[in-house]
């Protein structure tokens, strides 16, 4: 396995420093923001593509560095039913699978995007019951005019740029949020699907991630490492459909944490057991969203909580058996 880091939150660094950063803390992959929510602070693929020698200084900025790519990341609402900003967000995605393409990565971090309740929308509609039957009416449009259709032609443009694995973080306002709705837009679209599996986004739903890591066993194509702080007392009020902001800490049936924070390290070597087991034996991705500490704080004690945690070295032979 292999410690990285998503560089997002050294935005206010130049990627060149980020890079040397990262390096003294003993990191060895960094995933990079390329548009959508996180930004373009460390990379704007449309300008890297119609400027080649800002391509050729952030290519060598990667060749310089001890650091490997682990993917490019643009989480986006490509599905959007306001059509600029789905256009937006779509074309953030083609230019960050083009760019890819020039660097030669194959794995692609990001939403699988959440449409209206009909071609007259104006926002996303999120469904998140059964009944009454209207819901269901939306959910079964959704998936098979909009989810379906946009993602079968968008993967077949990634494996054009030679992009193998889109890997959708299971965040709950998008159409794909658990292993459920993973798996079915992977039936339906094709082994391009995977899952970006951030345990934060599984425990405020009440989902245990290590049996999640059972469930999608060789669909979990990138991890990221975030913990989540269940609030007891406010879930057993409020329950876990929490839409007060962030910083009502006290407030919320949960916060995110910095690893380690949420959850205790028993709980994390188990789940990177699991993983080994079920045959993901690739990158951590730390992410932090931790609003109790500093970027620096939180990411400097993730760092040092997972280089207890990863198993690093391959299986031994079983000497014993």
């Amino acid at each position: 396995m292999k410690l990285g880091v998503f560089a997002v939150l050294l935005a206010d660094l130049s990627l060149s420093d980020a890079c040397k950063y990262l390096e003294s803390l003993g990191v060895q992959q960094i995933e990079i923001g390329c548009g959508g929510y996180p930004g373009k602070a460390h990379c704007d693929p449309a300008v890297l593509l119609s400027d080649k020698s800002k391509l050729d200084e952030f290519k060598s900025v990667l060749k310089n560095t001890s650091l490997t790519v682990s993917a490019f990341s643009c989480h986006g609402n490509p599905l959007h039913p306001n059509k600029d900003i789905a256009k937006a967000y779509h074309d953030d995605f083609i230019n960050c699978l083009r760019l890819a393409n020039e660097c030669g990565i194959e794995r692609v971090v990001g939403f699988s995007g959440c449409p209206g309740d009909c071609d007259e929308s104006k926002n996303p509609n999120w469904v998140t019951c059964a009944w009454p039957d209207d819901y269901l009416d939306i959910l079964k449009w959704q998936w098979e005019e909009k989810v379906i259709p946009y993602w079968t032609d968008t993967a077949k443009i990634a494996n054009s740029y030679g992009v193998k694995k889109i890997a959708f973080e299971m965040h709950p306002g998008f159409c794909v949020y658990n292993p459920e709705t993973l798996l079915k837009l992977r039936a339906a679209v094709g082994e391009t699907i995977g899952a970006n599996l951030d345990p934060s986004h599984l425990f405020w739903q009440g989902i245990e991630p290590i049996e999640a890591v059972r469930a999608l066993g060789d669909a979990i194509y990138y991890v990221h490492a975030k913990d989540t702080a269940i609030n007891g007392r406010n879930t057993a009020i409020n329950g876990v459909l929490d839409t007060k902001h962030y910083n009502k800490e006290t407030e919320r049936s949960w916060i995110f944490r910095t690893v380690g924070y949420g959850h205790d390290a028993k709980w994390w070597r188990d789940f990177v057991s699991e993983l080994r087991l079920y045959g993901y034996d690739d990158v951590l991705s730390i992410e932090h969203e931790d609003s109790l500490m500093t970027p620096k704080e939180g990411l400097e004690k993730a760092v040092k909580f997972l280089q207890d945690t990863l198993i690093f070295e391959g299986k031994a032979e079983m000497w014993w058996a």
